[in-house]
Protein backbone atom coordinates (compact mmCIF):
# COMPACT_ATOMS: atom_id res chain seq x y z
CA UNK A 1 0.00 0.00 0.00
CA UNK A 2 1.71 3.30 -1.33
CA UNK A 3 1.13 6.53 0.99
CA UNK A 4 -1.03 8.21 -1.60
CA UNK A 5 -3.36 4.94 -1.35
CA UNK A 6 -4.13 5.44 2.62
CA UNK A 7 -7.53 6.47 3.06
CA UNK A 8 -7.89 9.50 5.08
CA UNK A 9 -8.69 9.14 9.27
CA UNK A 10 -11.87 8.91 11.03
CA UNK A 11 -10.62 10.85 13.98
CA UNK A 12 -13.11 13.37 15.66
CA UNK A 13 -10.09 15.73 14.85
CA UNK A 14 -6.56 16.31 13.50
CA UNK A 15 -4.14 15.10 16.99
CA UNK A 16 -0.55 16.18 17.31
CA UNK A 17 1.86 13.46 17.03
CA UNK A 18 5.61 12.82 18.53
CA UNK A 19 7.03 9.66 16.43
CA UNK A 20 10.32 9.19 18.75
CA UNK A 21 12.49 6.55 17.07
CA UNK A 22 16.26 6.03 16.70
CA UNK A 23 15.93 5.32 13.22
CA UNK A 24 15.07 8.17 11.80
CA UNK A 25 13.64 6.37 8.46
CA UNK A 26 11.48 4.20 10.46
CA UNK A 27 10.19 7.90 12.33
CA UNK A 28 9.79 9.80 9.38
CA UNK A 29 7.79 7.01 7.12
CA UNK A 30 5.34 6.46 10.93
CA UNK A 31 4.70 10.75 10.60
CA UNK A 32 3.81 10.55 7.02
CA UNK A 33 1.34 7.94 7.43
CA UNK A 34 -0.17 9.85 10.16
CA UNK A 35 -0.04 13.21 7.98
CA UNK A 36 -1.72 10.96 5.49
CA UNK A 37 -4.29 10.40 8.33
CA UNK A 38 -5.01 13.96 8.62
CA UNK A 39 -2.96 14.56 11.71
CA UNK A 40 0.00 16.48 12.51
CA UNK A 41 3.67 14.82 13.10
CA UNK A 42 6.69 15.53 14.32
CA UNK A 43 9.53 13.33 15.24
CA UNK A 44 12.55 12.85 17.40
CA UNK A 45 15.46 10.13 17.57
CA UNK A 46 16.79 10.28 20.90
CA UNK A 47 15.03 10.18 24.37
CA UNK A 48 16.47 13.57 25.10
CA UNK A 49 15.17 15.19 22.34
CA UNK A 50 11.81 14.03 22.49
CA UNK A 51 10.82 15.37 25.63
CA UNK A 52 12.12 18.74 24.04
CA UNK A 53 10.24 18.27 21.45
CA UNK A 54 7.01 17.23 23.63
CA UNK A 55 7.78 20.28 25.62
CA UNK A 56 7.66 22.76 22.48
CA UNK A 57 4.89 20.79 20.54
CA UNK A 58 2.42 19.63 23.22
CA UNK A 59 1.79 16.36 21.46
CA UNK A 60 -1.97 14.23 22.26
CA UNK A 61 -0.21 11.17 21.11
CA UNK A 62 3.53 9.72 21.81
CA UNK A 63 4.08 7.44 19.91
CA UNK A 64 7.73 5.75 21.40
CA UNK A 65 10.11 3.30 20.24
CA UNK A 66 12.01 1.75 23.88
CA UNK A 67 15.29 1.11 22.97
CA UNK A 68 16.78 4.70 22.13
CA UNK A 69 20.23 5.49 22.46
CA UNK A 70 20.22 7.79 25.57
CA UNK A 71 17.46 7.54 27.96
CA UNK A 72 15.30 4.27 27.16
CA UNK A 73 11.56 4.60 26.20
CA UNK A 74 10.66 3.57 29.52
CA UNK A 75 12.51 6.32 30.87
CA UNK A 76 10.97 9.21 28.42
CA UNK A 77 7.36 7.21 29.32
CA UNK A 78 8.12 7.79 33.10
CA UNK A 79 8.98 11.61 32.34
CA UNK A 80 6.27 12.44 30.10
CA UNK A 81 3.82 11.29 32.43
CA UNK A 82 5.01 13.05 35.50
CA UNK A 83 5.17 16.33 33.57
CA UNK A 84 1.91 15.68 31.85
CA UNK A 85 -0.44 12.89 33.45
CA UNK A 86 -3.11 11.33 31.61
CA UNK A 87 -2.94 14.58 28.66
CA UNK A 88 -0.66 12.37 26.68
CA UNK A 89 -1.32 9.19 25.67
CA UNK A 90 1.88 7.20 25.55
CA UNK A 91 1.97 4.17 22.77
CA UNK A 92 5.62 1.85 22.89
CA UNK A 93 6.22 1.29 19.43
CA UNK A 94 8.79 -1.08 19.68
CA UNK A 95 9.83 -4.64 18.15
CA UNK A 96 9.73 -6.25 21.81
CA UNK A 97 6.62 -8.18 22.08
CA UNK A 98 7.28 -10.50 25.01
CA UNK A 99 4.43 -10.67 27.42
CA UNK A 100 6.85 -8.77 30.23
CA UNK A 101 7.51 -6.47 27.51
CA UNK A 102 4.59 -5.41 27.17
CA UNK A 103 3.84 -5.53 31.40
CA UNK A 104 7.00 -3.77 31.42
CA UNK A 105 5.77 -1.13 29.39
CA UNK A 106 2.27 -0.61 31.01
CA UNK A 107 4.26 -0.10 34.32
CA UNK A 108 6.04 2.55 32.96
CA UNK A 109 3.00 4.66 32.37
CA UNK A 110 2.69 3.88 28.61
CA UNK A 111 -1.74 3.61 27.52
CA UNK A 112 -0.59 0.91 24.58
CA UNK A 113 2.26 -1.55 23.31
CA UNK A 114 2.44 -1.87 19.89
CA UNK A 115 4.85 -3.70 17.78
CA UNK A 116 6.43 -2.70 14.94
CA UNK A 117 5.86 -1.94 11.95
CA UNK A 118 2.86 -0.28 12.94
CA UNK A 119 0.14 0.29 9.53
CA UNK A 120 -2.33 2.45 8.92
CA UNK A 121 -5.14 1.06 10.28
CA UNK A 122 -2.61 0.36 13.44
CA UNK A 123 -1.88 4.19 13.41
CA UNK A 124 -5.96 4.70 13.16
CA UNK A 125 -6.49 2.40 16.12
CA UNK A 126 -3.98 4.07 17.92
CA UNK A 127 -5.64 7.48 17.87
CA UNK A 128 -9.23 6.14 18.25
CA UNK A 129 -8.07 4.33 21.46
CA UNK A 130 -6.18 8.01 22.47
CA UNK A 131 -9.62 9.80 22.10
CA UNK A 132 -11.01 6.94 24.12
CA UNK A 133 -8.79 7.56 26.75
CA UNK A 134 -9.06 11.28 27.24
CA UNK A 135 -13.23 10.55 28.10
CA UNK A 136 -12.47 7.81 30.39
CA UNK A 137 -9.71 10.07 32.39
CA UNK A 138 -12.09 12.82 32.49
CA UNK A 139 -10.22 15.62 30.27
CA UNK A 140 -11.66 17.59 27.78
CA UNK A 141 -12.53 16.74 24.11
CA UNK A 142 -9.38 17.54 21.55
CA UNK A 143 -10.42 20.48 18.75
CA UNK A 144 -8.75 20.99 16.18
CA UNK A 145 -5.64 23.46 15.93
CA UNK A 146 -2.76 24.20 14.37
CA UNK A 147 0.15 22.13 14.17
Amino acid sequence: MTAASIPFSDAKYAHRVLVVDDYPDSAEATCMLFTRLGHCCRQATSGARALDEADAFHPDVVLLDIGLPDLSGYEVARALRQLHGREIYLAALTGWGQPEDRARAIGAGFDQHILKPATASILREVIRAAERSREENGLPPLQDREG
